[in-house]
């Protein structure tokens, strides 16, 4: 019986919170990849295989093998981390949204050509663009809503009704858009504050969460605001400071992938001692 995407998430948190996002930019990649037949392939192998007992998910962004006309290195990619880590879900970053046919066809993209778990979708463009990444129970859409970037604020906080602009989309998915429970939503390890008021608003609603190491955010303020009741709730996501630790070198992608992992699990021990 095929799982559903709660559940296959449920098993991926209950070890690790880690993501491991494969962000590979030609122009950081080490000088004994640059020459291989295909460079960003060969660089998520390394990572994958280094990292493949310590990451709960995997999310590489699609901008940076579309960019390089690579499509077929990501797609190879995530068919290596199903044989590598099968445990692991893959999150396809994309920012996919659009109306009707053409929202249908961003979820076979996401879903069908590249067979990721989840994709991260703009919810800007109201339930109607949303509906579809969210009709297959066992794949889930992860929305934006509290986006870790500066510029976040210049929309997501305007008010109306006495709510900012991404409380109002985190209500409307919750209450509305998660019928089969396949549901995550953006939200930065930037903004703490905003995080823990999500979570109390929504405890049941997971969190895919950027920001942490080169964007300056807290983990232990990330931890303690945004874990629910179960510890979990979370999937952490590092990029560049995982997978370019010591100029990408797979003993130093690792070391950083488990010093993340036991600074995560360090938080999550000492809240379940607290109840």
């Amino acid at each position: 019986m095929t799982q559903t995407f709660e559940q296959r998430l449920a098993r991926a948190q209950a070890t690790t919170l880690v993501c491991v996002g494969l962000d590979p930019d030609p122009a950081k990649l080490p000088a004994d990849i640059r020459s291989a037949p295909a460079p960003l392939l060969a660089f998520n192998q390394r990572i994958v295989d280094a990292t493949h007992d310590i990451a709960a998910a995997y999310k590489p962004q699609i901008a940076f093998y579309s960019a390089l006309g690579a499509e077929d290195q990501l797609a190879s990619s995530i068919a290596y981390i199903r044989e590598r880590a099968p445990g692991a879900l893959v999150i396809l970053d994309a920012k996919r949204n659009d109306i009707g046919n053409t929202a249908q066809a961003y979820a076979r993209e996401a879903f069908d050509r590249y067979g990721a778990d989840a994709v991260t979708v703009n919810p800007y463009m109201g339930e109607d663009s949303v509906q579809p990444f969210l009709e297959r129970e066992d794949r889930g859409a992860i929305l934006l809503c509290r986006t870790s970037n500066p510029g976040a604020r210049d929309f997501q906080d305007l008010v109306s009704d006495g709510l900012p602009l991404y409380a109002h989309v985190a209500r409307r998915a919750a209450e509305r858009w998660n019928a089969k429970r396949n549901l995550m939503l953006v939200v930065g390890a930037t903004f703490a504050q905003e995080m823990a008021g999500l979570r109390e608003a929504h405890p049941q609603i997971p969190f895919l969460v950027p920001g942490i190491g080169a964007q300056g955010g807290d983990l232990d303020a990330t931890l303690q605001a945004g874990l629910d009741v179960n510890g979990a709730g979370l999937l952490i996501n590092s990029s560049r400071g995982i997978i370019y630790a010591g100029g990408g070198h797979a003993a130093a992608i690792r070391a950083a992938a488990l010093e993340l992992r036991e600074a995560i699990e360090r938080r999550r021990a000492g809240n379940k001692s607290d109840r």
